[in-house]
């Protein structure tokens, strides 16, 4: 920057880290290095996209004002992250006693006579920088399979799918039903061959005749049979 300007401006251009759906920002350091007091005005291509604070002022000799620029949210970046939009910034030597309410557009306007400086600062996206990557196992409950190494580099999974476990609590209530029903068949099944048998020896003792062994040895098996089924339910 030149000496003989009236404001110096760092950085001479306009650089925002961009990102979808954002609002984002970045700030002008305009500096007067002379013993005079500069009025200023910022003027762009795009007014619907950029916010300006303040877009005009008084910058007092030897003294700093900073200036911010904020970029609206954008839906879509543009192609080649290249940007065309531009901004203008023009200044002016003012008497002391002027202050920001007393600057008029025609202050700037160099048809009528007026010492006017403009410097164009040209606007540059760039992309935030990435996360760092997380090294395997520094994460809790990480598998070892997180990460697969190839030919020396190494590559992380950007992301986790969840996938909700299978409800099998119906099946397990359709079996425990069955399984009732079952042991509740089977006690049933025992209680009437319980009464059978004892109805038999009854008839047994009142007539004095014996009950054919075969028969006996069989309500035995089927007795015993259901009573480990029983314990097995």
């Amino acid at each position: 920057m030149s000496n003989e300007e009236l404001l110096q401006i760092e950085p001479v251009e306009i650089t925002f880290t961009f990102e979808l759906k954002k609002q984002i920002s970045c700030s002008l350091q305009l500096s007067n290095k002379s013993d005079d007091y500069v009025a200023f005005k910022v003027k762009t291509t795009n007014p619907k996209k950029y916010c300006v604070r303040p877009n005009t002022g008084i910058v007092m000799p030897r003294s700093t004002c900073e200036v911010i620029v904020t970029m609206q949210a954008q839906k879509e970046a543009p192609p080649d992250m290249q940007c065309k939009d531009k901004f203008l910034l023009q200044s002016v030597i003012v008497s002391p006693r002027t202050t920001a309410k007393d600057i008029t557009p025609e202050m700037f306007n160099k048809e009528s006579g007026n010492h006017v400086e403009e410097v164009k600062l040209r606007v540059a996206y760039v992309l935030p920088k990435p996360p760092s990557p997380v090294r395997e196992g520094s994460e809790e409950g990480s598998s070892p399979r997180a990460s697969i190494s190839e030919n020396g580099a190494e590559f992380h999974n950007a992301s986790r799918t969840y996938a909700e476990p299978q409800d099998n609590s119906s099946e397990t209530k359709a079996l425990i039903l069955k399984l009732s029903e079952e042991k509740k068949s089977a006690i049933q099944q025992n209680n009437k061959l319980q009464q059978e048998l004892e109805l038999l020896r009854r008839e047994s003792s009142r007539h004095r005749g014996g009950i054919p062994f075969m028969y006996v040895i069989i309500v035995g098996l089927v007795g015993l049979l259901l009573g480990y089924l029983l314990k097995k339910t």
